[in-house]
């Protein structure tokens, strides 16, 4: 089969990409510079040059299935940086896939789009979607789903949304890396002691439901996709953080306090048009101090997922891979 990536040079993407070359598929990937174009030559795949603003049809020709990876998760940004990528570059992806013929559009969606602040415990996709909600990426986010399970033509282009929960593993750019720079500069710190508890997604166990949802799962439906079992932000933290060599100090904040400390940090660096990332935002504050625990039954029913990696494999995946690089 030949399918469209967008994201391919990214943590999610390019794990994805890797994977179906390798089980025999031809993938087209969306490149926005000449970096991104050799890393995906690299990976097998063709390179197209185009970018979530001016991708078209014609970027998508001959492909059967389209998986978007591409959004933007970064911490801070402008204030409508969220919404173009998330919401008007999905909607774009959407178009253009329709037009090209695309039978199958899976999009890599996350939990984030039912939360507005709350602890979630034990949720599954029967729980409300919070296109409201304060933080942007989570609205955005959720606005995007709706827009992805809207497009869903039986007998024609069916969508399909994956929902991993804080995604983990060898070649992760975002996490670990933050995770690191905080340590070694003496900024970490826990808030409230890294009780919260929550589900993970190892990149494999993602990888693997990417390739199930190619042919399987209901159009206009979602599934989380989980590792088996939870685990509190404390442990699978210092799990990561030792697979790098790193100890993290047990310093701690309430999390009342880094949510007000978050506002706070985001109002002076609006107001003040500082440059580079708050020290805390309130979105970082509430994901690392309300549980986040859901459930991934419809997954395993009607996907046939089941996690590959157990967490305490993939930290030791993690420490490897650590090691060679």
């Amino acid at each position: 089969m030949q399918i469209f990536v967008t994201g391919a040079s990214g943590f999610v993407g390019g794990a994805a990409t890797r994977a179906l070359i390798a089980h025999g598929h031809k993938v087209v990937a969306m490149s926005r510079s000449e970096r991104s174009d050799a890393a995906i030559m690299g990976m097998g795949a063709k390179p197209v040059r185009c970018d979530l603003e001016s991708l078209e049809a014609a970027h998508m020709k001959g492909c059967k299935a389209v998986v978007h990876c591409a959004a933007f998760v970064e911490a801070w940004g402008p204030l409508d940086a969220w919404f173009k990528s998330n919401v008007l570059g999905t909607q774009r992806v959407l178009d253009a896939a329709r037009a090209a013929g695309v039978r199958r559009f899976i999009h890599i969606g996350t939990e984030a789009a039912i939360v507005h602040g709350q602890d979630i415990r034990n949720a599954d996709e029967t729980y409300p979607l919070s296109p409201n909600s304060p933080f942007p990426y989570c609205a955005t986010k959720a606005e995007a789903e709706l827009r992805v399970r809207a497009a869903n033509e039986p007998g024609g282009m069916e969508t399909v949304v994956l929902r991993p929960r804080f995604i983990w593993g060898p070649g992760d750019t975002t996490l670990l890396p933050a995770i690191e720079a905080m340590a070694k500069s003496g900024q970490w710190m826990w808030i409230g002691g890294g009780s919260a508890m929550t589900s993970t997604t190892y990149i494999d166990n993602l990888v693997q439901a990417i390739e199930l949802a190619l042919t399987k799962g209901r159009g206009g439906e979602a599934y989380f996709i989980l590792d088996d079992g939870n685990i509190s932000m404390k442990d699978i933290i210092t799990g990561m953080a030792s697979s790098r060599g790193l100890t993290l100090p047990d310093k701690s904040i309430p999390a009342w306090i880094a949510d007000i400390g978050g506002m706070v940090c985001e109002g002076i660096w609006r107001l003040f048009s500082l440059k580079g990332v708050p020290p805390l935002t309130a979105h970082a504050a509430m994901v690392m101090s309300r549980d986040c625990t859901l459930n991934d039954a419809k997954a395993r029913a009607e996907l046939g997922y089941r996690p590959l990696v157990t967490v305490a494999a993939g930290l030791k995946a993690l420490e490897k891979a650590n090691a060679k690089a």
